[in-house]
């Protein structure tokens, strides 16, 4: 690559982190809609500062109603080179040592919620079009930055931008890790609902979970009862191996169940609170749906006592996850999230899931097809050879069960930013990135899109 560009990159560090700040200090976790802001008031603000931000650099941009917005490097042509980021980030959840949306640095970490999902790696595609930019290099295609404001959520957004503007076909999402991912997994999505039983153990209070694709971290009960049961969850805690507490009050036992949270398509390593709450209810003696629950589900992160365990060579093992669990006025809603290789039949999973969980009424309210790019396209292989150039390191292209903007695109990809031997902290708490690896990644950024764009 041009020693111009990595001039110009190493010069934007302290630029880099400061706008990384700002951006990390706007809370931008979906909301009810308002006005003209149709994810939230901090969503729209966040949307503003980085519409803001693009204007400033010189791009030609265009906002599309709190939903999307672009950013483009014009070049000879209009056909463009998409990049797809996000600026919606989910609840910060517990288990921070710092403010979350303080952008906490120390030397040349900088910790918050959404430094490296997404803001930080849509923050080095956009520096990247800045040194090319100011660099003047020719470009026969034009290179446009896509950002969306509910990518965890629904993409709605990426469906109204759909709707008003002209999708580029080939492009990447800096949304997940290098050197590149170009199979992503089906996704299944369940929503379901059923009675408590007015028999066995009674459940007064059970609110866990804000986001189907987190892995909770701690899953808080109130149980009716007092020492002696008090005393049946110390003994499961014993038995199990697990990290249980059970604490006597005047209403009854407060119960707390300690996961590991993570990301809903990564479970290992990871341990679903929610699950092991069900696990230990089923232990002391509940009946009905919640033991329901507890069979089908539990702990396990492969969904085999669902019947919807498989796997294939391209794409691995199902995943499934647990990310909500309510109680309110007597009525249990907890959410599936499946994550399904890209060969199997996602409405027999959905008709084995349905099957398991008898009592429960079960509503769909996602269904992702799966998709591919083959390794051996331009895309890929140019992507890849820009990895290697700029990290020394010989790279082949991997899966992911994880959902990225790259699936709107005819050809997308996710690409980094996140290096093989990063922390992966992604919707959990300490989130964060080191300004070296943000700036290889800008780096690497440039050096894609303009083997991709460039004269």
């Amino acid at each position: 690559m041009d020693k111009k560009l990595y001039d110009l990159i190493d010069s934007y560090a302290e630029a880099f982190a400061a706008q990384l700040s700002r951006w990390i200090q706007v809370p931008s976790v979906k909301t009810d809609a308002v006005p003209g802001a149709p994810f939230g008031e901090e969503v729209r603000r966040m949307y503003d500062m980085a519409l803001a931000d693009c204007e400033a650099e010189g791009f030609v941009t265009r906002g599309f109603d709190g939903y999307a917005l672009d950013a483009t490097l014009c070049g000879a042509s209009e056909e463009a080179i998409a990049v797809l980021g996000h600026l919606d980030v989910v609840p910060a959840g517990d288990g921070w040592e710092v403010d979350p949306f303080a952008a906490v640095r120390v030397g040349d970490k900088i910790i918050g919620r959404g430094t490296s999902d997404d803001k930080g790696p849509a923050l080095c595609a956009l520096y990247a079009m800045k040194a090319i930019k100011e660099a003047g290099v020719p470009l026969k295609k034009s290179i446009r930055l896509i950002l969306g404001c509910d990518e965890e959520s629904g993409w709605e957004d990426m469906d109204y931008y759909a709707a008003h503007a002209d999708m580029p076909e080939v492009g990447f999402s800096p949304d997940a890790s290098f050197p590149l991912i170009n199979t992503e997994k089906a996704m299944l999505h369940m929503i379901l609902t059923a009675p408590a039983a007015a028999e066995g153990l009674q459940v007064k209070q059970l609110y866990t979970g804000e986001r189907l694709n987190v892995i909770p971290g701690e899953s808080k009960a109130l149980l009716a009862g007092g020492e002696e049961l008090a005393a049946q969850v110390a003994a499961y805690a014993e038995k199990t191996g697990l990290p249980y507490t059970a604490e006597v009050c005047a209403e009854g036992v407060w119960v707390t169940a300690e996961g590991i949270p993570g990301h809903s398509a990564y479970p290992e390593g990871r341990r679903n609170a929610i699950g092991m709450m069900l696990k230990l209810l089923k232990a002391l003696g509940v009946q009905g749906a919640f033991a329901t629950l507890a069979d089908a589900v539990g702990m396990e992160s492969n969904g085999a006592s669902l019947g919807c365990a498989c796997q294939d060579e391209v794409s691995g093992h199902l995943t499934c996850n647990m990310g909500i669990l309510h109680l309110e006025n007597g009525l249990i809603t907890c959410t599936l999230d499946m994550r399904v290789p890209i060969t199997a039949d996602l409405d027999k999973l959905e008709a084995n899931a349905r099957a398991a969980l008898p009592g429960f009424t079960p509503e769909t309210v996602e269904k992702k097809a799966p998709h591919h790019v083959p390794a051996d396209s331009e895309l890929v292989s140019n992507l890849l050879a820009a990895y290697t150039e700029e990290t020394g390191t010989p790279a082949e292209p991997q899966f992911t069960g994880g959902g990225t903007y790259a699936k709107v695109l005819k050809q997308g990809v996710a690409y980094g930013a996140s290096f093989p031997d990063d922390e992966d902290l992604a919707h959990q708490a300490g989130e964060y990135v080191t300004l070296p690896k943000m700036l290889l990644a800008t780096k690497i950024y440039a050096n894609a899109l303009v083997r991709l764009a460039g004269e």
